[in-house]
């Protein structure tokens, strides 16, 4: 790429990594746009990682799992950019083990936190309030994945598991996060 702009989204279209012309609210487009957008947010609760009162142990565990999963989200952002026919062979998907290996980290961190005895609102901090917001945009990538897949996108299916985990991760890990930098989560009183 020579330039950052092109020109050509300047009609309301783009172009899949095939290379089909498609509008730019395409279903397909919408979501992993949404995903590249869950990136973004993980970059910036990443970013505040080094002013977070937590011990460094917590600041580098954090920092390892937010790196893993925006790495994964750009995988996850190229097979949804990319129609069936077009993916290469072995082009990385999430699986059954990524499923897995997802639940295996939510197990290990709600592990050091007290059970839930109602709902909580976004809270804690700076830190874990990003990752509660994180955790809405995931959930708003897996609404716009099972709209791809409802207007015909149906290979986009298999990403839904991995995005519905993800956004459990990111709900335990801004509790989590709070709890490691001292900080008290909010209950909900109805």
């Amino acid at each position: 790429m020579t330039r950052i702009y092109t020109r050509t989204g300047d009609q309301g279209t783009t172009r899949l990594a095939g290379g089909q012309e498609v509008p730019k609210d395409d279903a397909r487009v919408s979501a992993y746009g949404t995903v590249d957008e869950l990136a973004a947010v993980l970059g910036v609760a990443r970013s505040s990682l080094p002013a977070s009162p937590a011990p460094a142990t917590a600041r580098e565990r954090l920092e390892r799992v937010i790196d893993d999963v925006q790495r994964d989200l750009f995988w996850v952002a190229a097979g949804l950019a990319t129609l069936p026919a077009d993916r290469p062979a072995g082009m990385p998907a999430p699986g059954a083990s990524d499923v897995e290996r997802l639940e295996g980290l939510i197990d290990d961190l709600e592990r050091d936190l007290p059970g839930l005895t109602g709902f909580i609102l976004p809270s804690g901090g700076a830190l874990p309030t990003l990752l509660h917001q994180a955790r809405t945009v995931a959930r708003r990538a897996e609404r716009t994945v099972v709209a791809l897949v409802r207007s015909g996108g149906g290979d986009a299916a298999a990403f839904l598991p991995w995005l519905n985990r993800l956004a459990d991760l990111l709900f335990v890990l801004a509790r989590w996060a709070a709890r490691m930098e001292g900080s008290a989560e909010a209950p909900w009183k109805g």
